[in-house]
């Protein structure tokens, strides 16, 4: 595609206007605030949520498969990315937009409904398929309607659409959960998406894929993502039974079609992380492993081992949060100074994150800690994930053909819903195994740690000279 034609998509949504300002200009501020806010109500599900799910599997009689409120989702939440990220550059983003929204809003009246812990997985995995499509055609519209000038800063506002989430998400969903019932928590979420389709559904209509495919036929990728979500859940299935020879057959059973599934699903090199995109797509898998598949075990942390309600140990999940959006703002500046150091910036933000996790980890898992400690160190953890989430995003769609924005951007959200499934899943079958102890705290911590340093190692092959050559081949 020219140049001329990647502006002009670019500025697709806004009206073809051949200079928008920023991305709060006059044509630009509907789309924005419209994507921004549906990024918001996931993250404000999510943290929301998050708060309030050991009282949900308490009630519901799920705390032995605790890490099944969380991966059901996640693993669901595959195939909703691939899907939409797949339309997206066969169609546009607009079918991704509606269904999306329509979709998640149904999981959330459903878990709202659920009477038991089966059928609140079910909706939960419901809602991951809109969280799917709503996180792909964010990232997707970004790459596609924004002018490459304005994408970090996009980048940015995105990360930074979990502010006021991450503020209120906890606080209300943990008061509503203390003063009314959890399932309140659901239904007030449900009808959010919808009310903001009219500021982003018109601009995605217009908002065009950059080389149309129609076509009946249901494309590869998408049976490729149906066989990861199985394969994975197999895989978690499989370390919670206590029978051997069907542990065995689960876990290589899940182990070898996940692997035959990511071969067919995400850029070649991937498995092996080469430099450019593909090590782009690893580094989140693994940012996103140590920073959710830690803060899902959070809450649960401090209200089981210590003792603190929902409401007080939501407030970790605040502090992080927020820390993350600082972290995330400090890299688009160092980003705009000096474009040429995300791969240095991401390694430095994986460091903290490690840190932070660590310090976390210790505060929670050890009976005798000061709680706040858990506080101070998800704080230190969110400037780093912030800053390395960031600096990473922005290095891999550096390299991206404008063509293969939509795949790329369900590649990257692909790697961070695995990450989170599986982490979690793991940590689910140690707390199912162990119990609500210090030595099931300390395993699940030390994973994610161990997860950390890889990154840390890993980060250097996102250098944009060399995966400008491997990133788009």
């Amino acid at each position: 595609m020219t140049q001329d034609a990647t502006k002009q998509l670019a500025t697709g949504a806004a009206g073809a206007d051949p200079d928008p300002g920023g991305v709060f200009s006059p044509r630009l501020r509907g789309f924005t605030v419209g994507i921004l806010a549906s990024v918001g109500a996931v993250a404000f599900e999510s943290l929301g949520v998050a708060t309030i799910l050991p009282a949900v599997a308490e009630e519901l009689g799920g705390l032995s498969g605790y890490g099944w409120g969380l991966s059901a989702l996640m693993l669901a939440n595959i195939v909703g990315t691939v899907v939409a990220g797949t339309d997206i550059d066969r169609r546009g983003p607009a079918r991704s937009v509606l269904v999306g929204s329509l979709v998640f809003a149904a999981g959330c009246l459903l878990a709202g409904l659920a009477p038991g812990w089966g059928v609140f997985v079910a909706a939960r995995a419901l809602q991951g398929l809109g969280v799917g499509a709503i996180m792909a055609y964010a990232y997707s519209l970004v790459g596609i309607a924004y002018p490459a000038r304005l994408q970090a800063v996009m980048f940015a506002f995105l990360s930074s659409a979990w502010t006021i989430p991450s503020l209120l998400g906890p606080v209300f969903a943990g008061v509503v959960t203390d003063l009314l019932d959890w399932r309140v928590v659901f239904w007030a979420i449900a009808p959010v998406p919808l009310l903001l389709l009219p500021l982003v559904l018109p601009g995605a209509r217009r908002t065009s894929a950059p080389t149309p495919r129609a076509g009946r036929r249901v494309p590869a990728p998408v049976w490729f993502s149906i066989l990861l979500a199985v394969a994975t859940g197999a895989l978690l299935l499989g370390l919670e039974v206590d029978a051997l020879p069907v542990l065995v057959v689960l876990v290589v059973a899940g182990l070898v079609g996940s692997v035959v599934a990511l071969r067919r699903i995400v850029p070649t090199g991937t498995l092996s992380a080469r430099r450019g995109a593909p090590a782009g797509i690893v580094i989140r898998f693994i940012l996103c492993g140590v920073y959710f598949g830690s803060e899902a075990f959070l809450p649960l942390g401090l209200t089981s081992v210590h003792g603190l309600d929902v409401t007080l140990a939501g407030l970790g999940l605040a502090a992080g949060a927020l820390a993350w959006t600082a972290g995330s703002f400090v890299q688009a500046r160092l980003d705009a100074a000096r474009p040429g150091t995300r791969a240095r910036s991401a390694r430095v933000g994986l460091l903290a994150l490690l840190a932070g996790e660590v310090v976390m980890g210790l505060a929670v898992a050890l009976p005798g800690a000061w709680p706040g400690w858990a506080v101070v160190g998800w704080t230190i953890a969110g400037v780093g994930m912030g800053v390395a989430f960031n600096a990473a995003t922005a290095a891999t769609m550096a390299v991206t053909p404008a063509g293969s924005a939509g795949s790329i951007s369900a590649s990257l959200q692909l790697a961070q819903t695995l990450a989170t499934a599986v982490v979690a899943g793991v940590g689910g079958a140690l707390v199912a195994g162990l119990g609500t102890t210090t030595p099931a705290f300390l395993a699940v911590f030390g994973l994610t740690a161990a997860l950390g340093l890889v990154g840390a190692v890993l980060a250097g092959r996102l250098d944009e000279r060399r995966g400008r050559r491997s990133g788009a081949s």
